[in-house]
């Protein structure tokens, strides 16, 4: 049975983003952990950018096929929303290379960590955006902007999820349901201005 080398080398590139993350990965310790030759690896990948770029196609794809399981073609608008945001959260707290590549943001602040994770974060928005259209167009939801509002919701929710703890208890996910909940369908104020 033939050796696929270049699957070889796309799972030591994985590894070895998700471990060292983007500034520490070489074309070398790709070679090292794959077991094959550097210029192997230049065969299949001209350059260490074109080798991140497969990878982060590879996580897109694992965070479109997570979203896309939480939203189901008979549940409310509501229900999938919350669903696709849980899952966008746990991909950013537990997949490998979305966690190395936000500590290394945080820690060196390597532009292309910060190029895959602004990306990562528009693929989930763009994502959002077409759930809000769809909802648009069945009357679940009012016209709007439905990009402004998958912005608005998205922070909205990471807030509530990563930045208020740091200031306050955390809140459960029944709390952060409710409260989005709350701005979305109610907003908050009494009287609304016309």
């Amino acid at each position: 049975m033939a050796i696929d080398r270049k699957t070889l080398i796309l799972e030591a590139a994985a590894q070895s983003f998700a471990q060292f993350g983007y500034k520490a990965t070489t074309m070398d310790l790709v070679s090292k952990i794959a077991n094959v030759g550097k210029g192997t690896i230049y065969t299949f990948f001209k350059t260490k950018e074109e080798l991140f770029e497969e990878i982060l196609g590879k996580a897109f794809a694992e965070l479109q096929s997570i979203m896309c399981e939480g939203t189901k073609q008979d549940a409310a608008f509501s229900d999938n929303l919350f669903n696709v945001l849980d899952s966008i959260l746990d991909f950013r707290s537990d997949h490998e290379l979305a966690v190395k590549l936000s500590q290394e943001v945080r820690d060196i602040g390597t532009v292309q960590a910060l190029e895959g994770i602004r990306r990562m974060e528009q693929f989930a928005l763009d994502f959002l955006k077409q759930q809000l259209e769809r909802a648009i167009d069945n009357g679940e939801v009012k016209p709007c902007n439905p990009a402004i509002a998958a912005f608005m919701i998205f922070r909205l929710y990471i807030g509530l999820t990563s930045d208020w703890n740091k200031l306050s208890e955390p809140l459960s996910k029944d709390e952060i349901k409710q409260n989005m909940l709350s701005f979305i369908a109610y907003g908050i104020v009494a009287d609304p201005v016309k």
